[in-house]
């Protein structure tokens, strides 16, 4: 027995595991040889986690109600992912809780030594963990610069002139810039530099095209793309540039050009407004154009493209964990830089996508079907993966490279309420699967397991707002193959295209997705780039899913959409079947059933509605969370 004793004193010495608190505390300052105690906090998040799972191991008595782990006042960088596996999982009367007070867990690094030159500061690319890093945003005294670029203000896009499909070639006009960079690709400098790149603007998505080379010819330039989204792009079909569209006039007599609009981004030429940045990886130099009176207090880039990766497996998963009142900041998203970026839709890029010729009639779909496409899904800050009850409250998601928490599948239940999602480079929330990356992404996904299906997840009181910033087709909340979701009390606003999109697969066929519900949000001021969009957007079958006592209100009027009469409030696109859209409150009844399927409901909506709709619509103080189900439930609209 004495030496079982010491035994247990020398593994508790060992793995740092004070038996007197569930309280564990980490501080920017601490040291990961401390003993996690307020007074002595550990520095990583990671070894904090260690320590509660060593609790949870030794069955320590203090973990009987929860453990807590306290991020301290500060920015908390880290080095790789936060991983949170099985081993970590709380109990429903013991889960494990990660907090912030006043803290922010980064994935960015600082820029320092700056120098001014010229009419530009000027700095070393800095090293991260040991390697030289490439980055697509910068952060200036906490606001996000601009990469440089042909225009300050998007409506003075060029529009394209022409495509040869055969020799994949865009035409383009031959502007100041234009000849700029083709000088510059004459002169061999950009085999010194990374590709510049042409970000086209494409119905519902924009692609962003590095560019391989520039001939100038008169009035006119023939712009080629380097591999594998050149192929990529010109051979998927939808969505397709706009060319030899006619000019559409407006109301006040304006003349628009309806040809895909574009810019040009990522080349020193372009360098030419203040609060504009340029990288010069090649030679490892951070260039940046101050505003008027500026000086750089701080700089920040961003170096992982994920912060926290929670990720269990089908049959055993990481359960009832609770992050809370935490800011998660500085991802970025590289594969636009290494391999280009050729969406399908919802930010969801092709890595193959073709026409079948001739095309073929299938039971599952409403048309002729010739689009194939195989997608990959962009990287997000939070991952969530085979796992029950991971809730995020009162959460910060800001200065994101690309989406801010991705719930991806195999998800049980789960709670994302009272967040804020702002400055976001891509989706805001995504939830549910996009068709796995093997499988042909029209075709209707419904797995043998249904465990893999992400359900019964709530999202509700939150604010997204700034959004889809950079990745114009991306959305404020974004779900695909989904069951028994709330979406409900959010607000989104400042979108470049959609609100919300409920659906995937462009199928009237039996499929993952049924019980869904869309209830109560307020969502304006989008479409601020995209048309073919709206406020709620769904496709293919959904069984008893409801969209009810929503407000849309306050589009965007985007000067270079492809389509200026093509915008809806509400939009149930291909196969969309068994839903119930009902008392929602528009400016007016502007809507689209395209190529639906069977079973839907439209009752009561647009201007009319009553007045208590708006009121209720959108974040509410005190709004019970964990009993929204049921309320939703014995609404009027289910009855």
């Amino acid at each position: 027995m004495k030496i079982y004793k010491i035994f247990l004193f020398s593994v508790l010495l060992l793995f740092n595991v004070p038996s007197f608190a569930a309280d564990i505390y980490v501080s920017p300052n601490g040291k990961d040889t401390n003993d996690g105690t307020i007074d002595k906090p550990y520095k990583t998040v990671r070894i904090a986690l260690r320590h509660a799972r060593n609790l949870r191991r030794l069955d320590d008595k203090s973990i009987e109600g929860g453990i807590s782990i306290h991020l301290l006042p500060g920015t908390h960088y880290l080095y790789e992912p936060l991983y949170v596996r099985p081993e970590d999982s709380g109990t429903t009367d013991s889960p494990t809780i990660i907090k912030g007070d006043n803290a922010v867990l980064s994935g960015g690094v600082t820029v320092s030594g700056w120098k001014k030159k010229g009419k530009y500061y000027v700095a070393d690319s800095p090293s991260f963990n040991g390697n030289l890093i490439d980055f697509r945003q910068l952060y200036i005294n906490g606001e996000k610069a601009v990469r440089a670029r042909d225009v300050a203000n998007f409506d003075d896009m060029s529009h394209i002139l022409s495509l040869d499909k055969v020799n994949h070639i865009i035409y383009v006009p031959a502007t100041k810039q234009i000849k700029a960079l083709a000088a510059s690709y004459r002169s061999k400098t950009i085999l010194q530099q990374q590709p510049a790149e042409m970000v086209l603007h494409e119905m519902w998505c924009v692609a962003n095209l590095r560019i391989k080379s520039i001939e100038v010819k008169g009035d006119s330039a023939g712009i080629t793309f380097h591999q594998p989204e050149s192929t990529i792009q010109f051979e998927h079909p939808w969505p397709c540039p706009m060319v030899n569209t006619k000019p559409f006039t407006t109301d006040d007599g304006r003349v628009l050009n309806l040809n895909s609009a574009f810019y040009l981004t990522n080349h020193i030429s372009l360098l030419d407004t203040p609060g504009e940045w340029y990288h010069d990886v090649r030679n490892h130099k951070i260039y940046y154009y101050p505003k008027h009176g500026e000086t750089i207090k701080e700089a920040v880039v961003p170096a992982l493209e994920t912060l926290v990766d929670v990720e269990g497996t089908l049959d055993r998963q990481v359960s009832n964990i609770r992050f809370e009142n935490i800011t998660f900041a500085h991802t970025t998203w590289m594969r636009p830089t290494t391999d280009g970026h050729v969406p399908l839709q919802a930010g969801m890029y092709l890595y193959e996508g073709y026409k079948l010729r001739p095309q073929t009639i299938r039971p599952d779909r409403n048309n002729k079907l010739d689009n194939q496409g195989f997608l990959g899904r962009p990287a997000s800050a939070i991952e969530v993966s085979y796992a029950s009850d991971i809730n995020f409250d009162k959460c910060h998601f800001t200065q994101l490279g690309s989406t801010g928490l991705d719930y991806v599948e195999g998800t049980q239940r789960g709670i994302i309420s009272n967040s804020r999602f702002t400055d976001i480079a891509g989706n805001g929330i995504v939830a549910g699967s996009f068709s796995p990356s093997s499988f042909e992404t029209h075709l209707p996904y419904d797995p043998q397991d249904r465990r893999i299906i992400c359900n019964g997840l709530i999202i509700a009181n939150n604010l997204v707002s700034n959004v889809s910033t950079e990745d114009w087709g991306a959305l404020g909340i974004c779900c695909g193959y989904v069951s028994d979701f709330i979406i409900a009390h959010n607000e989104i606003s400042e979108v470049s295209y959609s609100g919300i999109n409920l659906g995937w697969g462009w199928t009237q066929s039996v499929n993952a997705m049924r019980g869904n519900e869309v209830y109560r949000n307020y969502i304006h001021h989008y479409a601020r780039h995209m048309y073919d969009c709206a406020g709620i957007y769904t496709l293919s079958a959904q069984p008893k899913t409801f969209i009810a006592e929503n407000v849309v209100e306050k589009i965007y009027t985007p000067v270079y959409a492809h389509d200026p009469h093509h915008w809806f409030y509400l939009y149930c696109d291909e196969g969309s079947s068994f839903i119930t859209v009902r008392d929602n409150w528009t400016e007016s009844e502007k809507f689209l059933r395209n190529a639906n399927g069977p079973c839907n409901t439209w009752e009561n909506n647009g201007p009319q509605v009553n007045d208590s709709v708006r009121q209720n619509a959108g974040i509410k103080a005190n709004l019970d969370i964990k009993n929204l189900r049921k309320q939703i439930q014995t609404r009027k609209f289910k009855k």
